[in-house]
């Protein structure tokens, strides 16, 4: 028991040999975390693509839709070679950015630039979290001997980071300037 805060840690290391390391579980319940964080926002992107109004923000989000998708059966084929069933597990950091970015299109006019770049905002929130995400989980991988599942998980690194990329080129090159002219 941990005598600071009167509770049990959530990820002890057991003390037998055939029993999982506390960093692998861990691991375990991350990639949990990220699955129902990806396949929330299979349902949740296209609820922003019909909020914006920029044809290259819809673009951008709609391309992000097709990778999230991938990213899910990525993440259950990852499973599968660790020999465990694709349990979700409710991410709540992703479950605070959907409803923050449900928040900014309501509390936006439909239609504006305005509430183009208070989607983008959202997004690389949401881009972010699962930069860092995915970067710690590639790292794990490798610490814990698991090539093959680091080199998936490195190729969805490198698709988060070209979404976040594109959603920064839309709001430089063109929301940001429309939506400082609205009145």
């Amino acid at each position: 028991m941990d005598i600071e805060s009167g509770s049990e840690p959530k990820f002890k290391t057991k003390t037998s040999t055939k029993a999982e390391p506390a960093l692998n579980e861990l691991f375990l319940d991350s990639l949990r975390d990220i699955y129902w964080a990806e396949n929330h926002l299979v349902k949740a992107l296209p609820k922003m693509i019909q909020a914006a109004s920029s044809p290259k923000l819809v673009q951008a989000i709609e391309n992000h839709l097709d990778q999230t998708i991938e990213h899910v059966s990525r993440l259950e084929v990852i499973f599968d070679m660790l020999g465990e069933k694709a349990i979700a597990k409710k991410c709540d950091a992703m479950e605070g950015l959907s409803k923050e970015a449900e928040g900014i299109v309501e509390g936006t006019d439909e239609g504006t630039a305005t509430r183009d770049v208070g989607i983008i905002l959202a997004s690389q929130k949401v881009e972010h979290y699962e930069i860092a995400t995915y970067g710690g989980l590639t790292q794990l991988a490798k610490t814990l001997g698991l090539d093959d599942v680091a080199d998936i998980l490195a190729q969805t690194l490198a698709e988060e980071k070209k979404a976040d990329e594109l959603l920064t080129e839309v709001a430089e090159n063109e929301v940001n300037y429309k939506a400082a002219e609205e009145a």
